[in-house]
């Protein structure tokens, strides 16, 4: 059966869905996920062969390298968001709607949401991943994840309120609890938070609470590993650990994994014992795999790919970004779960879907690796790039700056990150140090418990 036969076939259900999309005579292509990947599918297709819908249940794209800097008072949401639908508003083939996707009907090639069902003709899984806690309940219902907006800012929310705490505390062990932040993985993630809390208690805090002693805080980062930054190079990773050591006033513990978390300690697997509130959880994603497609091979949370990033066993359905694994030789347990992959996997999928509508043959996905780059902090970063080329120090770092400001999305997002940054570096201060929506934890807790206690 031909597509446009597909489509005259569901033209008279669609008239009835929820989702109100109208039907305009040429193949649908659903896109599941407003990230890196699935943006850059709509950017690179001919829009004039096609009608796109996006699904995705934020209204908007999450710049989620930058969500560190949300979480400490370095930048407001909105420097690292933007709408969906103004990123498209002059494509008239474009169509989003805001929903969660409950499962994949590949039968009727349709896709079942909240808000109806969405018929497709071609089908683009770009879903990206969710936090990864390995089983443990406890860290699960108590750890901070760092993966979307509204986590960053209840984030933010939570390290002011205890420092707002603290000041009225006379309980020393309370105000221990209070200042200490322990973070858990040394990947990117876990790396940047630690410098950027390092840097709130070196500049900024200290002005803001007198009455503190700042020598009192501390910032752990806990990694499971020998080394931080395990997909950098060795220089990379003593680098920054030398960096948030000597910097930042950061403690760097190696080879060494929580094992359990009751809201006040950290038990870690050498026995040892951390007084904090504040547990962050960075140390591991998972694809985020839809039900109904039973044909799919998932390895890993991921669905197996082939080098056209069709997902294995349907010929109309095709996945890609942090979701997808593609084995090739020079990654036989697929690429890296970063944004680079998913945006040249996007852009290759955008052409190669084109290419099929045309009748032509699609390209295989190669991989160019750019290189990785990580910032610790105020004139520190580390960068790996091609030809074995590495450096440190503030070149890294305003180089890191510059790439991501390339990458950001909208050009009023990356001036006003632009002057943000700007502004902390010469004032160094935080403008957006404003607990706009009081976060309440205990509450927060107890309402994740019962979500778990229903999913078992």
């Amino acid at each position: 059966m031909s597509v446009i036969e597909i489509s005259e076939e569901y033209t008279s259900k669609d008239r009835h869905l929820a989702t109100h999309i109208p039907d305009i005579g040429k193949p649908r292509i659903v896109i599941i996920g407003g990230g890196f990947a699935g943006i850059q599918v709509v950017k690179n297709l001919s829009m004039k062969d096609f009608q796109v819908v996006m699904l995705d249940r934020h209204n908007y794209h999450t710049f989620q390298p930058l969500l560190y800097q949300v979480a400490t008072a370095g930048l407001e949401p909105d420097s690292i968001a933007g709408p969906l639908r103004k990123i498209f508003d002059e494509e008239e083939n474009f169509f989003f709607r805001m929903a969660a996707v409950e499962s994949i009907s590949p039968e009727e090639n349709t896709v079942n949401t909240d808000i109806g069902r969405v018929r497709y003709d071609y089908l683009v899984i770009a879903v990206g991943t969710q936090t990864n806690y390995f089983g443990n309940k406890s860290i699960e219902e108590l750890a901070f994840p760092m993966k979307q907006v509204p986590q960053a800012l209840n984030l933010r929310s939570h390290i002011l309120q205890n420092f707002e705490k603290a000041v009225t505390s006379e309980d020393p062990e309370e105000v221990n609890r209070l200042t200490s932040f322990v973070i858990v993985g040394g990947g990117p993630t876990g790396v940047e938070l630690a410098g950027a809390l390092g840097e709130l208690k070196k500049y900024v805090l200290p002005r803001d609470y007198p009455e503190l002693d700042f020598r009192q805080m501390k910032v752990y980062l806990v990694e499971g590993l020998e080394r931080l930054l395990p997909s950098m190079s060795q220089y990379a990773s003593k680098q920054a650990r030398k960096d948030l050591e000597q910097h930042f006033d950061t403690i760097v513990k190696l080879k060494t994994m929580v094992k359990e978390y009751d809201g006040y300690q950290v038990h870690l697997s050498n026995g040892e014992t951390i007084p904090s509130e504040t547990l962050i959880w960075a140390a591991g994603v998972k694809g985020i795999i839809l039900p109904g497609l039973e044909k799919a091979k998932v390895d890993r949370s991921r669905y197996v790919v082939d080098e056209f990033s069709r997902v294995v066993g349907y010929d109309n359905i095709f996945a890609i970004g942090d979701v997808a694994k593609m084995s090739t030789k020079e990654y036989p347990d697929g690429h890296p779960q970063v944004a680079p992959v998913a945006i040249q996997q996007g852009t290759r999928l955008g052409k190669n879907l084109t290419r099929l509508i045309r009748g032509r043959e699609m390209w295989h996905f190669t991989y160019f690796n750019k290189g990785y780059m990580a910032t610790v902090g105020r004139n520190r970063a580390v960068a790996d790039l091609p030809f074995k080329i590495k450096f440190s120090g503030f070149l890294a770092w305003l180089s890191w700056m510059f790439i991501h400001l390339v990458y950001l999305i909208g050009f009023r997002q990356k001036i006003v990150t632009l002057g943000n940054w700007i502004w902390n570096y010469f004032t160094y201060d935080r403008g957006t140090r404003l607990i706009i929506r009081p976060f309440n934890y205990r509450k927060a807790v107890s309402a994740k418990k019962k979500v778990l206690e229903k999913q078992v």
